[in-house]
């Protein structure tokens, strides 16, 4: 169980205060890859130098493009070392996705690797250092550019490029100093070794430590910036699980995110727990290696859990060692779910959790002696730490016991902001300091709460936020479109898969096809419509408003729901389907 001394911790000393606690134990496993605490504190010194020699400064923007592996990990720990602020980008973004966010977080360093399965990430980011990137007009700095042609280098902030390869020689960029991993490595070996222990001890606990991109209600991803207090924000959450260093965490959960984040690499520096660190989620890949490697932890969604109920009834494993976790749970659809995996996945007993990057990973967060129905039907109690009221957001008044209203989170680990967002933080976090979600919930008699869904129109597709008014945005850029609406379909995988509504130009003859082209290599596969519906007129208020719930109707009724799409990084394009809908 963590202890009080982590409360005074930054995030850049955790790796040697766990080399000093924990030693030679095994810290990090990845692929035949095998790390001890000490060697994992060496490697970050050793990046921190790497970053130090290339002139990374305190407070300076780093962006992180990585699919998980060990050097996720050193580069984050070694940033937050320096007094630098890491930057996690989303794997699954594309040039647009990415130009925004390194734009928009003043980033002036990008980390990525080559390539991973068919994506070039490389490729990607030579075109987005060397021209800007397509689709982002100066005129609209958080919108498409209508345009979408190449322009001049728009990305003058970013003068450097850190690429895990072993091909150098691809490296050369006419704006920018590009360097491999590597060689970064090397070049930290003039510096000193107290340097940045220096750079650490002047790191304060109110310094940003990232900025993590979440999808907002409107427009772009916002850039939630976390500081270090969130170290001993998550100290009720270890308490919770029971927590202790000999526990096996198989982390299949992309780092990019805050869930992955915390109970990766900060839950295996605080606790001494070993975390099995996987590139991709695969079903049976995470079920051999509780298996193989004796794994006691796992976390998720209800997306992935349905996957790995389905995987151990078509082959089951012993998974005798796997003892509990948390999983995003609590909505009506997932009940049934729930009480399945508690049979299909036995002795595992997932604790059921709410939770937002704004305010923490966990929010609520059921315990270990919670009832089989507290774990199913809820989303856990709150977490020490963190005050919870229902409101009707009409008044702000408190909703009675069991009746719905917004969900209202009050803490001291709240975000300091949405980066270079001053209106929109104000929006979120009020005078009093509670964080409006735009989520929907109740308040039961026994002070659990339980997640219904989202006020606004957000969309969640396998545990990933989706804006419809930014993919709205992307589907408008087609000259062949005059009037786009996308909303949330079931699915069955999934949860609920974006269907756009299309109003096409007169005399233009358009495909689903040739629309869902246009999106690809652009945006992420998961934010790419499953169906499109071309309809004569889009269904309005008397006040002009799009009537969205009637549109959410229609695409149920004609079967919106689809399998998830194949290729990609397990979740790509896949098929979509045409249709002429009357909404």
């Amino acid at each position: 169980m963590v202890a009080h001394w982590a409360e005074l911790l930054t995030a850049g000393t955790l790796p040697r205060e766990a080399a000093a606690r924990f030693g030679d134990k095994e810290a990090l496993t990845f692929k035949g890859q095998r790390y001890s605490f000490r060697q994992l504190a060496d490697a970050v010194d050793a990046a921190a130098k790497g970053f130090l020699a290339l002139g990374i400064e305190p407070g300076e923007k780093v962006a992180i493009w990585l699919t998980n592996c060990p050097e996720w990990v050193v580069a984050m720990f070694a940033l937050a070392r320096i007094g630098a602020v890491h930057v996690p980008i989303n794997t699954r973004f594309r040039t647009t996705d990415v130009e925004y966010i390194l734009r928009q977080s003043d980033a002036t360093t990008l980390l990525t690797q080559d390539v991973s399965g068919p994506i070039d990430y490389l490729a990607m980011a030579r075109d987005l250092m060397e021209t800007g990137g397509v689709g982002l007009s100066s005129a609209q700095p958080d919108g498409p550019d209508p345009s979408g042609g190449n322009r001049q280098r728009r990305l003058p902030e970013l003068k450097r490029l850190v690429v895990k390869t072993d091909n150098p020689g691809a490296l050369t960029l006419a704006h920018a100093e590009a360097v491999t991993w590597k060689a970064l490595l090397a070049g930290g070996e003039a510096v000193g070794e107290d340097v940045p222990r220096r750079r650490a001890g002047a790191v304060r606990r109110e310094d940003t430590l990232f900025i993590m991109y979440t999808s907002g209600t409107t427009g772009f991803p916002k850039g939630v910036m976390r500081n270090h207090s969130i170290v001993p924000s998550l100290l009720d959450r270890y308490r919770r699980l029971q927590t202790t260093e000999r526990d096996v965490f198989i982390n299949y959960l992309p780092l990019f995110h805050i869930f992955g984040y915390v109970d990766g690499p900060l839950g295996s520096m605080l606790n001494g727990y070993r975390q099995v660190l996987t590139d991709t989620f695969d079903a049976d890949e995470v079920l051999d290696l509780v298996e193989r490697e004796g794994g006691t932890l796992l976390d998720g969604f209800d997306a992935h859990l349905r996957a790995l109920v389905e995987a151990q009834q078509a082959r089951p494993r012993n998974l005798g060692t796997l003892r509990t976790g948390i999983m995003a749970m609590g909505m009506a659809g997932t009940a049934a779910l729930g009480y399945r995996a508690r049979k299909a996945l036995a002795p595992y007993r997932y604790l059921s959790a709410y939770g937002i990057t704004e305010v923490g990973a966990c929010v609520t967060l059921s315990y270990q002696d919670s009832t089989e129905e507290q774990a199913c039907e809820t989303s856990g109690y709150p977490v020490e730490g963190f005050e919870i009221r229902v409101i009707d957001p009409a008044n702000d008044q408190d909703q009675p016991t069991g009746v719905p209203g917004e969900i209202v989170v009050r803490t001291p680990f709240v975000m300091q902001g949405y980066y270079k967002k001053p209106e929109e933080t104000a929006r979120a976090l009020d005078p009093d300091g509670w964080f409006h979600t735009g989520d929907m919930g109740l308040l039961r008699p026994d002070g659990y709460l339980r997640f219904i869904g989202r006020y606004k129109d957000m969309l969640k597709v396998g545990g990933e936020n989706v804006d419809p008014v930014e993919v709205e945005g992307y589907l408008a850029i087609h000259p062949g479109v005059r009037e786009v609406a996308v909303v949330g379909c079931p699915d069955a995988k999934l949860s609920e898969v974006p269907v756009a509504f299309v109003v096409a130009r007169p005399n233009v003859s358009l495909t689903a096809d040739e629309l869902i082209a246009s999106c690809r290599g652009r945006i992420a596969s998961f934010k790419i419509p499953r169906e499109v519906h071309f309809v004569d007129e889009l269904p309005m208020t008397s006040s002009g408003k799009v009537q969205k719930a009637k549109l959410r109707e229609a695409a149920v009724r004609q079967d919106g729901a689809t399998a998830p799409p194949e290729g990609g990084e397990g979740q790509g394009e896949g098929a979509h389907r045409t249709r002429n809908t009357r909404a």
